[in-house]
């Protein structure tokens, strides 16, 4: 089923410049792999060595973080939105 893919402007270059990429996938994990199989890059930005999502990655699906759903497991519906979301940290 198709999804669509948000990507924060730090990875659109790997895009061509793209800010949504439409991919087919059936969980969280499966969308940022085909994303990455299109656009090879994007999966070492984003996941661990061990497959897992990066410390300073955030992810959400409707709106929703996926760490308080399944997390990389969460399954999508058709026409879902899976947005990658840098994480800020900081201040004084």
């Amino acid at each position: 089923m198709s999804v669509i893919v948000r990507l924060p402007s730090q990875l659109r270059s790997l895009v061509g410049g793209a800010g949504e990429v439409p991919v087919d996938a059936g969980t969280v994990r499966e969308a940022i792999l085909a994303v990455d199989e299109a656009y090879p890059g994007i999966a070492f930005r984003v996941l661990d060595d061990r497959g897992g999502l990066r410390r300073f990655v955030n992810v959400f699906v409707a709106d929703e973080d996926i760490r308080f759903l399944d997390g990389l497991d969460t399954v999508l519906v058709a026409d879902q939105t899976v947005s990658l979301v840098p994480a800020v940290a900081g201040g004084c």
